[in-house]
């Protein structure tokens, strides 16, 4: 399948969709400020308390002639440029497909090494966000605004996060041996008068950062010798250091390996001289965070509460994996009793993490709906991500029922090749949701190849299901027609037979913002539909019914300034608490319960409504492969940018095979 790096088949067409465009803009642009002036947000709302009240009223007062007499005089050009505009979305293509040509510019693509499928196994890790990138004014009703520079941002925390090194740290235990996989950042960082201590039976690992352009580059040759030499890491995990720390008997680390984990203890060989100095720490809203706060986007800093400095001695790091006169900077989990692995039925880790974890490999993003703001976000991105499909979906009355204003917002970025891409438009979009030509992504990826010249390739779905509260009618329909596209995208990408496999599928993943959950009383339908018969949901126990540790991905946007929340650090720590989950996240609607009833969230079950999903099947897949989910996030770093929490999603493709 051809690839579209381009909206339109020639450059005539191009420059012709620039120049209605050129019409258009001012008119929209004049539309988009002036809606925007009388929709301030809470944060807005805070600034202009301490200035006069006739202030703001006098700017409003002064520019809505100007805004308006200027619209009017822009409205016949737009015309024109909507004449011109409209019947050139019947040429255009649904996706653009975006390469990056100059690989030194891309940090974590110059890590990937091929696969050959000769090892144990290897890890793949799957983001998803729902980011709130709607033209200015209609994001000001979500309680976020400047769209533009939340874009730019957005890009850039992602990407800091995703390149940061990763340090495995294994800690053996008479009751718990076995190996575990790569993890996000989870250590312990005591607080001042708290002396717990790290469970041991529990394997941890902890994300470390660096300064530089070029983080997550170092020691490359250090790790693939380790990882040839020991069958304990998996095969393809770039940029990972192992660290081993044994328990004692009783369960807990010793305190001499507490301090250590904890970046104080003194290590036993001669410490090197820092190389980086402490976080500067800032109180500024996370639009102008200073550098080196965790909002800060020019360094791969962690955030002022989440840094310890981690000296590796001699004895403490293995010398094939670590160069011991790095110093790191460790992103720092608190509270064990809610972050990971309380309950110890649970096959693997899970937590509340303050950045997105390191070596994420796929990346699924939601209402990603202005065309200015995805550019800006595709030149962040393309700091990590060497792959992007962009700019999704349909425009005007092509391929779709209604008119559409906008497109999908769906926004595609990956480490590895993509080979095949298709996009549908659901056509039964209600109210507002139809103005949008809302839809599903499929996109099959190559992540290696086996000694037989087989390629191994991944099916990942990317899809934004409607949002208006009681359509569930619309949205069962739209999960029905995207397990049809399923099915008939599998079938018409793959080049394999059972009796001649040509490819080896190593993992089908369905993400998105799927705008139900699973505790609401009045999603039942969505909740039994047959999609979660076929796909598995890691954060899922049954219809109605979530695990202990999951929690919900809508935040409350009145609360999205808080103080309390609005840097990843606070609202990380907001989110562990019951009590700071009732107070900034939505929670499930009960027929027993008005929503405008005071108190209600006490009275209700669960931990929030989480309607962002990472799903994952078995079914269609190598058969003498298995596929388990080694690690579930939900993550906080895009605290104060978007109403949405990210999740992620590590699996671990073992294929039964030894290290040679």
């Amino acid at each position: 399948m051809v690839l579209y790096t381009s909206p339109f088949p020639n450059s005539f067409l191009s420059v012709l969709h620039s120049f209605s465009w050129g019409l258009i803009f001012p008119c929209y642009w004049l539309a988009d400020r002036l809606v925007g002036s009388f929709v301030p947000t809470t944060y807005e709302k805070r600034q202009r308390a301490d200035d006069p009240c006739y202030f703001h009223a006098l700017c409003i007062i002064i520019t809505t002639p100007i805004y308006l007499a200027l619209l009017v005089a822009s409205l016949p050009f737009a015309l024109i440029g909507f004449l011109l505009w409209s019947p050139l979305q019947s040429a255009r293509r649904p996706y653009i497909y975006s390469r990056l040509k100059d690989k030194n510019h891309a940090n974590g693509a110059t890590l990937l090494t091929e696969w050959k499928a000769a090892g144990s196994g290897k890890s793949f890790c799957f983001g998803s966000a729902n980011v709130c990138l709607l033209p200015d004014s209609l994001a000001r009703f979500n309680n976020v605004f400047n769209t533009q520079a939340r874009a730019k941002e957005i890009g850039r925390r992602i990407r800091n996060g995703a390149s940061r090194p990763q340090i495995k740290i294994y800690i053996d235990s008479p009751t718990n041996t076995s190996i575990s996989a790569a993890s996000f950042s989870s250590l312990v960082s005591p607080q001042a008068g708290d002396n717990r201590t790290v469970n041991a039976g529990i394997k941890r690992t902890t994300s470390m950062e660096y300064k530089g352009d070029n983080c997550g580059s170092n020691n490359g040759e250090e790790n693939r010798e380790d990882k040839g030499g020991s069958g304990e890491p998996h095969e393809g995990d770039e940029n990972t250091c192992i660290v081993r720390i044994n328990g004692e008997e009783n369960g807990h680390m010793s305190d001499t390996e507490t301090d250590t984990v904890n970046g104080q203890a003194r290590a036993s060989g001669p410490a090197e001289p820092s190389l980086e100095g402490d976080a500067e720490i800032s109180k500024t809203p996370n639009h102008k965070q200073k550098e080196g706060d965790s909002g800060s986007l020019d360094s791969c800093s962690a955030s002022r509460e989440s840094l310890v400095k981690v000296r590796v001695g001699d004895g403490t790091v293995d010398q094939g994996t670590v160069n011991n006169k790095l110093l790191y900077k460790a992103s720092i989990m608190k509270k064990t009793s809610v972050r990971k692995k309380k309950h110890t039925d649970e096959t693997f880790d899970h937590e509340i993490s303050a950045f997105f974890p390191a070596n994420l490999d796929f990346l699924c993003l939601q209402e990603v709906f202005d065309k200015r703001a995805a550019e800006k976000l595709k030149e962040q991105l393309h700091h990590y991500f060497e792959y992007i499909v962009y700019d999704v979906g349909v425009y005007s009355c092509h391929g779709c029922c209604s008119f559409k204003f906008v497109n999908s917002g769906l926004l595609f970025a990956s480490r590895y090749p993509v080979m095949d891409a298709a996009y549908h438009c659901y056509p039964n979009g209600r109210g507002m949701d139809s103005l949008a030509s809302k839809g599903a992504l499929f996109l099959k990826v190559q992540v290696g190849s086996t000694p037989q010249d087989q390629r191994i390739v991944g099916y990942i779905s990317c899809t934004h299901l409607q949002a208006i509260a009681g359509d569930t009618t619309v949205r069962c329909e739209q999960l029905d027609m995207l397990q049809d596209w399923l099915s008939e995208f599998r079938k018409s990408t793959s080049s394999s037979s059972t009796a001649n496999p040509e490819e080896l599928v190593a993992f089908d993943v369905l993400c998105g913002d799927l705008n139900f959950d699973n505790c609401s009383s009045e999603d039942k339908l969505e909740q039994q539909h047959s999609l979660f018969t076929h796909y598995k949901d890691p954060c899922r126990v049954g219809p109605g019914e979530d695990k202990p540790w999951a929690i919900g991905t809508l935040l409350d946007p009145e609360g999205l300034y808080d103080e309390e929340v609005c840097t990843p650090d606070n609202l990380q720590k907001v989110l562990e608490s019951e009590e700071g989950r009732k107070g900034y996240l939505v929670y499930p609607t009960s027929k027993n319960h008005s929503s405008s009833q005071k108190g209600r969230k006490a009275s209700l079950k669960g931990n929030g409504r989480r309607i962002d999903y990472m799903l994952y099947t078995e079914e269609g897949l190598y058969l003498e492969w298995k596929v388990e989910v080694e690690e579930f996030s939900f993550i906080t770093q895009l605290a104060g940018l978007t109403d949405h929490l990210p999740v992620a999603m590590r699996l671990m493709v073992s294929t039964g095979e030894d290290d040679p």
